[in-house]
């Protein structure tokens, strides 16, 4: 199948259960999608068994699609973007410390944890697994989704503070997460070659550093000629541009796409920005559209998580490592917060029980699996990718139909 038939047909199940979710189950779209997909992808297994027509051709569909390509290299910055440019700056702002703290030393810690923790675990139940790969785990699980979480958060209608802490941190540790996932799979690529460790501190802030600076310049530009006009198509055409035309740069300078994205999102939606360079129309032009993007992006993404379980390698020990891990990952997730919190709780006013809210609306989501699927077989990416996608299905369904209630729990019984 081509590349318009994969898209259309991605499209038209997307729209279809999506439909499904809104008119019966009025689910947040993230979960309704992954759950209404994993059912179709069972009933279709079950009728495999008598006539396996529809069972081979979804997978063959499935094979298709470079999943972790399709969304590293071309959904997340759109994603990304859209996430920021919607995100409360003012509110960023306050929150920049503690934000920055737990997108950096919060992934580094839990990588190391995990890493740390699953080794001793997955050897004891028979694998032959290596530490770097085991840490190449905790990169890849460790970074929170913005895309699984953002909808949920706005849905209960959590403080804004601690949504701004939420969503700021995920948007931040996608970018974090992924470089630190490519610099140890560099290493573990060539595990008896000599490197160095300013050549490791060199590709972290190159990626890091280099994309912020990047997303800087970008945003600012669009600033610029957006002010410059009052033509709401060619602004939003111009918002296109930046993530478009930033991607590739990003990719062509080795730098981080992810973060130019989040740092040039967050620059074209600031209230400042807007008040100054777009008119009324025009902001709601801008908005809508990329509502409208994230709306569809996520829809597909969605839809593709649950149908990747037709290509997973099913092993009943894979299962019971995925199983294991989950409460394991929630442990290191706790403990990689508790210091950054505790520290910056004497500065700012955080809601009561962040640490634990932080902890379960921590939902991983398609860049973990993306990230899984590029691992090589010598890293034991079969056992691997199916305790990432028992994490990030239980994450997904599990945490974000429950994360809701305990938020307003916790608030209302702290507010009287």
């Amino acid at each position: 199948m081509d590349y318009f038939g994969i898209a259309s047909t991605l499209i038209v199940i997307s729209a279809l259960f999506g439909y499904i979710n809104v008119r019966f189950l009025k689910l947040p779209i993230t979960i309704g999608l992954v759950l209404i997909t994993i059912v179709f992808t069972l009933v279709a297994v079950i009728i495999g068994q008598f006539d396996d027509t529809i069972l081979q051709t979804e997978r063959d569909f499935i094979t298709n699609i470079n999943f972790g390509s399709l969304l590293l290299d071309i959904m997340l910055s759109f994603l990304l973007f859209a996430g920021a440019l919607h995100t409360n700056f003012d509110q960023l702002k306050i929150q920049r410390w503690p934000i920055l703290a737990f997108s950096t030393v919060g992934v580094l810690v839990s990588t190391l944890l995990v890493g740390v923790i699953m080794y001793p675990l997955l050897t004891a139940m028979g694998f032959n697994v290596n530490f770097i790969h085991c840490l190449l785990f905790g990169a890849l699980i460790s970074p929170t989704d913005p895309i699984a979480v953002l909808g949920i958060l706005k849905k209960v209608g959590a403080p804004k503070k601690l949504e701004t802490k939420i969503v700021g941190e995920s948007l931040f540790n996608d970018g974090v997460g992924v470089v630190i996932f490519l610099t140890i799979y560099a290493i573990a690529k060539k595990p008896d070659a000599a490197i160095e460790f300013s050549e490791i501190a060199t590709l972290f802030i190159q990626e890091v550093g280099g994309g912020i600076l990047l997303g800087g310049l970008l945003g600012w530009l669009a600033y610029r000629l957006m002010k410059s006009i009052n033509n709401y198509e060619v602004e939003v055409i111009i918002t296109l541009a930046v993530v478009m035309g930033g991607t590739l740069l990003a990719d062509k300078w080795h730098l981080s796409a992810p973060l130019s994205m989040v740092t040039a999102g967050l620059i074209v939606g600031n209230d400042t920005v807007r008040e100054t360079s777009m008119s009324d129309i025009t902001e709601v032009y801008v908005d809508k559209f990329w509502e409208l993007i994230d709306v569809l992006f996520n829809t597909i993404l969605f839809v593709m998580i649950g149908m990747e379980m037709l290509v997973l390698p099913l092993d009943v020990g894979y299962v019971y490592a995925g199983l294991l891990a989950i409460p394991i990952l929630l442990m290191c997730r706790y403990m990689s917060l508790f210091l950054p919190i505790k520290f910056f709780a004497k500065r700012l006013d955080f809601v009561p029980k962040t640490t634990l809210i932080m902890t379960w609306g921590g939902l991983r989501g398609g860049i973990s699996i993306a990230l899984a699927l590029s691992l090589t077989a010598d890293m034991s990416k079969d056992l691997f990718l199916v305790i990432t996608y028992i994490v990030v299905i239980v994450s997904i369904v599990g945490q974000g139909l429950t994360v809701g209630p305990i938020i307003k729990g916790i608030t209302k019984r702290y507010s009287n």
